[in-house]
């Protein structure tokens, strides 16, 4: 959710009690809403929103939280926000976010979506003839850009291919894969937004490459393929291999990527130590995209969201990391 705009509460969160709530927002904001079977909160950390209702239009402010009752249809307008467990992890993705969706290679994808991720997990660079281009750290020869991932089938569109990796959502839906001797695979930006079961271009295929193909399986199944190491996680260090493409390396949990996998290309293997807590993604809504879905938040059968419209966002990583349709 890059641009502002009004969002029927129902269709967002998939909330039957919300029927009727309108979210608009007019500027970039900062929110948490939370939904249960009969009341709803929204606390707004930065900017301001209106919520339209049954009961008629609530302004809500920076600082303020509106509680709603959805039997009733009434509200009340609280000037505090109450600490919730999720805030921490919703302030370390902002951070994360604000730190490598900044980088002025950002335009050179037609989506910023993404981009702080690709920033993390690997490095642009220009090669002539080629123009910019993108590789993830902790690559070889041996690597190609679907030794980890899955084939998710998804009804009315057949079988589409689901990276594995944190960073794989753009590269997999626009741009192309390309193979440059003395290089390896790399990503080039620029192209087409491709659809949820379209494979991305792929060009220059080493000799021996077979390209991916979908199973000719029937549908309602995820068809997984791992083809690359796994990381080996124990306490708070992980091993870091040769041709893992930074697989399971929580974003924004080991500094000096870029470093780290020059040594990996010297050694084989690095062992690094977790600087943070593992920053994944729950279903909640935050840093300039959304991927709404049930979550825990106190109690069962509670559903929720935290959002924030400025731009730049890392991939989805949403699972255990990557890709989605």
């Amino acid at each position: 959710m890059t641009k502002p705009g009004t969002f029927l509460l129902e269709n967002v969160l998939g909330c039957e009690s919300c029927a009727g709530q309108k979210l608009t927002l007019t500027q970039a904001v900062h929110v948490r809403i939370v939904v249960g079977d009969t009341d709803a909160t929204v606390a707004v950390f930065k900017g301001e929103v209106k919520v339209v209702g049954p009961a008629g239009p609530v302004e809500v402010a920076k600082g303020h939280t509106a509680n709603f009752d959805l039997v009733d249809d009434h509200s009340q307008l609280a000037n505090t926000i109450e600490d919730d467990p999720y805030d921490s992890w919703d302030k370390q993705q902002t951070q994360y976010q604000q730190r490598y969706s900044s980088n002025s290679y950002s335009n050179y994808s037609p989506y910023a979506y993404g981009m702080s991720d690709l920033n993390y997990y690997g490095s642009f660079f220009s090669l002539p003839s080629y123009g910019m281009l993108w590789q993830p750290y902790f690559i070889g020869a041996g690597w190609d850009p679907f030794m980890n991932g899955a084939w998710a089938f998804y009804p009315g569109y057949g079988y589409g291919w689901v990276s594995a990796y944190q960073w794989g959502w753009t590269p997999y839906h626009c741009g192309s894969w390309v193979f440059i001797p003395m290089y390896g695979w790399v990503w080039q930006p620029g192209g087409a937004w491709i659809g949820w079961n379209t494979m991305p271009v792929i060009l220059n295929p080493p000799a021996g490459f077979v390209p991916p193909r979908a199973p000719m399986l029937p549908g309602g199944r995820i068809v997984p393929v791992s083809r690359g190491p796994m990381p080996v996680q124990i306490g708070n260090k992980i091993e870091i291999g040769n041709n893992s493409g930074g697989l399971g390396i929580p974003r924004g949990s080991v500094k000096n990527l870029g470093q780290l996998s020059r040594t990996v290309e010297q050694q084989g293997f690095v062992t690094t130590k977790l600087h943070t807590a593992s920053v994944g993604s729950s279903g909640w809504w935050h840093g300039g995209y959304a991927e709404p879905s049930s979550h825990s938040v106190g109690s069962v059968g509670h559903r929720g969201f935290s959002t924030s419209t400025s731009s730049g966002h890392s991939s989805g990583g949403h699972s255990s990391g990557g890709s989605h349709p």
